[in-house]
């Protein structure tokens, strides 16, 4: 049995709500194309609490 590990694939900010999307084609985070929320200057709080399990 192989552990496979994942990423995180969305992040949003607790302050102002900007939502971003990974993009592997350009190995960063990228705004969200859907998402009209947020601002670029925002101190950004990404909502990480430590529910998310990297390992399946």
């Amino acid at each position: 049995m192989s552990v496979q590990m994942q990423k995180p694939t969305m992040r949003v900010c607790e302050r102002c709500g900007r939502t971003e999307r990974w993009d592997d084609a350009q190995s960063a985070w990228q705004h969200a194309p859907d998402s009209d929320r947020g601002h670029p200057h925002c101190i950004h709080e990404w909502d990480i609490n430590g529910s998310f399990t990297p390992y399946e």
